[in-house]
């Protein structure tokens, strides 16, 4: 009875022991059980150029988050990394190529961008005691206005010497891959093995008694969070190295996933807790979801469902492991023992996730290859009709032509659309369609792909510095031209206008704003009032319309960059709208052409998107068995008014 005793209760310690390793690495747990399900799920993931591709796309996301763990971990946040990182970039690029700055001095001045941005932060907290959510909210515009400033809305090309961060080693190791372990590294030894370190946990665990212990406080929240900034410099300009450009709109966003992967890291926001290899294991988890959802083709929509829903997860992981009484460590605290037992188990998670993995080889290992041909889309939003409307036209040629179709929506981000064309090469699609967020970010993935012997198609906008099979597009400044010419005749030739822009920064809004320059130098009698962007939005287009509306009462047109905002604007118009103001958009998008029906616009500038779509799958489907294929494909524009919009189609 004794023996039996004694084993239950060993058999109980047993089961505990694993319930608690489990709780203590709940982050590392979780990782393993992707990488297993993915493994499992795809036979694109496990592989070398996939794996590496993984790690690619976790590092700026991990050099951001590194920086972010100092500040989190004082029980502080910042909002602003993912601006400052735009910044930084784009201060790089402008001194070393507008300005002639020696690039060395460059990456110096970019550096010091990142820690004025920091300290700003930290002596608004510190001494200005504003809350850290406000003081970061505001850098985080405050940044992003500058770098849009210095920029003048358009990408800058970067400097080549830099640029090479982007490469590979050797042909196959990625470069921003080692910068993510040299910066993982560097926030280890600052959280583990320094003075300040220790300083942020004591301010997390309780800022009143670090003080009353004779910590500086003050102090030591100024260096936290010029910390933070040095690592969004670095993350930028390793992001824009990626990119071939500083980017006005890079990273944005970034801040939110730096955040998520510190707290999937099993950080705590209450402060006291967080370690560097946590916050890579929450980058590598964020990675790895992304890539493999993306191999699976996954609707880019219920992506952010997924990755909403694991951060939701995570946070809870996290309560439920305190409530249990498990006990991170805080970095540099923890016995030799204990670091040897969580040295060993991560080599045993290694060893476990090898085993798994390789068992779940055997699951691919037999499938044959598919009969159709696999052809992958990446457009540059989804969030706006006139690209809806081209995935609608490519879907249906696809379906007519017997082609596996996979599409992704990089949110008008290049560079998670970089990490879409990485993810579309290495999976070994048959061909590649583009429609690229800008078109000098795209070069270095399609190039990628040229290496790879893929065909790539751009649809609506071409690739700088790369090669393609084919460009199917419409031109935009020709568009932008006939829109101008549409307006001022209607006008007579005469009157007071105004212009709604594009987002800042994307090619699309650069190449419509010179049409409309170019359109409106015939036409010496048409006064322009005002230029404001409104971001190929409704709702912007209806506010800055608004806006206007107030200095200028008696303007007499509008033209706008889409069918969007001169969708909105028309809301702000109200009654003089077709009447009294006449509003001419871009695009030829189902509500615009609904508007020219009743009036309300006056015309749009059409660009036919579902023809695009569709051509664009016709040449992708040639290119890829070797017929010839036009160099360039122009998909005509075409004025709609009330006249003729029965008749079109787009």
């Amino acid at each position: 009875m004794a023996a039996e005793t004694l084993k239950s209760g060993a058999g109980a310690g047993g089961a505990a022991a694993v319930r608690r390793l489990l709780l203590d690495n709940g982050a590392l747990t979780a990782l393993i059980v992707l990488v297993i399900a993915m493994s499992a799920l795809s036979g694109d993931f496990l592989t070398t150029d996939n794996l590496l591709n993984v790690g690619v796309q976790a590092a700026v996301t991990a050099i951001l988050a590194f920086g972010v763990t100092f500040v989190i971990v004082s029980a502080g946040i910042d909002l602003s990394v993912g601006s400052v990182a735009a910044l930084s970039a784009t201060v790089l690029a402008w001194s070393a190529t507008q300005h002639g700055v020696p690039v060395v001095l460059a990456v110096v001045l970019a550096v010091a961008t990142g820690i004025a941005a920091g300290l700003v932060n930290g002596f608004l907290i510190a001494y200005g005691k504003l809350p850290p959510f406000i003081a970061t909210l505001a850098m985080l515009s405050v940044a992003r206005g500058l770098s849009l400033v210095i920029s003048e809305g358009s990408p800058i090309a970067f400097p080549d010497s830099v640029s090479h961060l982007g490469d590979t080693l050797g042909g196959w190791l990625p470069v921003p891959v080692l910068v993510m372990v040299v910066m993982g590294l560097i926030a280890a030894f600052v959280l583990g093995r320094t003075y300040i370190g220790r300083s942020m946990y004591a301010i997390g665990g309780n800022e009143e008694a670090a003080r009353l212990s004779g910590l500086r406080v003050k102090k030591q929240k100024l260096a936290i969070y010029a910390l933070s900034g040095v690592f969004a410099a670095a993350a930028g300009v390793v992001l824009a190295s990626r990119l071939s450009s500083a980017q006005p709109q890079a990273a944005d966003g970034y801040e939110l996933d730096a955040i998520a992967a510190v707290v999937i890291g099993g950080a705590s926001l209450a402060g006291g807790t967080g370690k560097a290899s946590g916050t890579l294991i929450g980058a590598l988890i964020l990675a790895v979801l992304r890539n493999g959802l993306n191999l699976l083709s996954v609707s880019a929509f219920w992506q952010q469902v997924v990755i909403g829903v694991v951060i939701a997860l995570a946070v809870l992981l996290d309560t439920v492991r305190r409530k249990a009484g498990a006990t991170p460590m805080a970095a540099g605290t923890g016995s030799g023992g204990g670091k040897g037992r969580q040295a060993a188990t991560y080599g045993l998670a290694a060893v476990v996730t090898v085993a798994i993995v390789g068992a779940t080889s055997f699951l691919h290992g037999g499938n044959g290859a598919s009969a159709n041909p696999k052809v992958g889309l990446a457009l540059s939003t989804l969030n706006n009709p006139f690209f809806v409307q081209i995935q609608s036209g490519a879907k249906a040629e696809a379906k007519k032509l017997g082609v596996d179709l996979t599409v992704t929506d990089a949110q008008n981000d290049a560079s998670q659309q970089a990490n879409q064309l990485q993810n579309f090469t290495s999976s070994g699609l048959d061909s590649i369609i583009v429609n690229p967020v800008d078109s000098d970010a795209a070069s270095n993935s399609v190039k990628a792909a040229d290496k790879a012997k893929i065909p790539v198609i751009a649809v609506d906008r071409g690739v700088n510095k790369a090669t393609v099979d084919a460009l199917v597009a419409s031109d935009n400044v020709a568009g932008g031209e006939l829109a101008a010419r549409t307006v001022a005749e209607k006008l007579g030739g005469t009157g007071k206008i105004v212009i709604l822009q594009g987002q800042a920064g994307t090619s699309a809004a650069r190449e419509r704003a010179e049409g409309f320059a170019k359109g409106l130098k015939a036409y010496p009698g048409i006064q322009v009032l005002a230029q404001q962007p409104a971001d190929f939005d409704r709702t912007k287009g209806l506010d800055v319309m608004s806006n206007l509306l107030q200095a200028h009462p008696d303007v007499q047109g509008v033209i706008a960059a889409n069918d969007e905002m001169a969708l909105g604007a028309i809301k702000a118009l109200g009654s003089k709208a077709g009447k009294s103001v006449q509003v001419v958009g871009f695009d030829g998008t189902p509500d615009g052409l609904a508007a020219v029906k009743n009036g309300t616009l006056y015309a749009s500038v059409a660009q036919q998107p579902s023809q695009l779509g569709r051509i664009a799958v016709d040449n992708a489907l040639k290119a890829l068995q070797g017929k010839k294929v036009e160099k360039t494909v122009k998909v005509p524009v075409k004025v709609v008014t009330k006249e003729n919009v029965a008749g079109f189609s787009g």
